[in-house]
């Protein structure tokens, strides 16, 4: 059993049954971590199949600053359409933030690009940070950030990476306050280690780990019969994510630009979407 599993069965055998904005009911847990080694492997889990190819629209989608779903469906992906509304608008959510948080005066920021010309030219900055969580936005959202700040942290080149000519380690730190356990924390997984991946590209670094901090982490109780037989499988070994070498930039990568290597899940589980 891996880490995601274990932190899966406690909260199933040890979480306090809560109500929820949905109204369908949870078994939560407060506060939890995990630490993913991206050197040799991809943390796709394995213990039900993942559709990666949702994972990588979506975060192609954020990084374009998009917050229409019609990139997402004219790429056969749906996973925001139930909070859409008839134009498939989502109001300021992840890629607005991301790319042009807007503050008081009007004026917008760009916080990918700003963090990426920190960890190049200050990789030793505290403040390598991106934040969904813009309290003004908040209401015009459809959907109010999960997953909603993460920091960068850099720790200089080994003697073996400057063989190489990389810059030295880039590791990530996620929190997420609200954390759906069985359907949305695999992709929200997967989707912060290839995230990391891409950022380490883009400043000639070495991927070293992807943390994951958890606020409210909950199994929603019409899960349950899911989280039983997800728990009832052996892990495998996770695969390994290869990205396009031609491309160096993050802003240029495209679908076929990743590619899982070795990937041998379980059979998907599927369950319904608390809304």
């Amino acid at each position: 059993m891996d880490q995601y599993e274990q932190f899966l069965k406690f909260v199933y055998e040890n979480g306090t049954e809560k109500s929820d904005r949905t109204g369908t009911g949870t078994r939560s847990w407060f506060g939890g971590q995990m630490r993913f080694d991206l050197k040799d492997s991809f943390p796709l889990i394995t213990t039900k199949k993942v559709h990666l190819k949702s994972i990588i629209y979506e975060l192609l989608w954020f990084i374009k600053g998009e917050t229409n779903t019609k990139y997402l469906t004219d790429h056969g992906v749906s996973i925001w359409n139930e909070w859409a509304d008839g134009e498939g608008n989502l109001g300021p959510v992840y890629g607005k933030q991301w790319r042009s948080w807007e503050g008081a005066d009007g004026q917008t920021f760009d916080q990918l690009k700003d963090v990426i010309n920190t960890i190049k030219t200050n990789p030793d900055s505290r403040r390598i940070i991106i934040s969904a969580w813009n309290v003004a936005d908040i209401p015009k959202m459809a959907l109010a950030p999960c997953h909603c700040f993460f920091q960068f942290y850099t720790t200089p080149p080994t003697p073996e990476q400057k063989a190489k000519g990389l810059n030295g380690s880039l590791s990530c730190q996620l929190y997420q306050r609200s954390a759906d356990l069985f359907l949305g924390v695999p992709f929200n997984i997967a989707s912060y280690a290839m995230f990391t991946l891409m950022m380490a590209r883009e400043c000639n670094m070495e991927a070293h780990e992807f943390v994951h901090t958890f606020g409210d982490a909950h199994i929603y109780s019409n899960h349950f019969e899911q989280v039983e037989l997800q728990l009832s499988r052996d892990a495998r070994p996770y695969p390994t994510m290869a990205l396009n070498p031609a491309k160096t930039s993050i802003f240029d990568f495209d679908f076929e630009d990743f590619e899982v290597k070795n990937y041998d899940p379980h059979p998907g589980i599927k369950a319904p979407i608390a809304i």
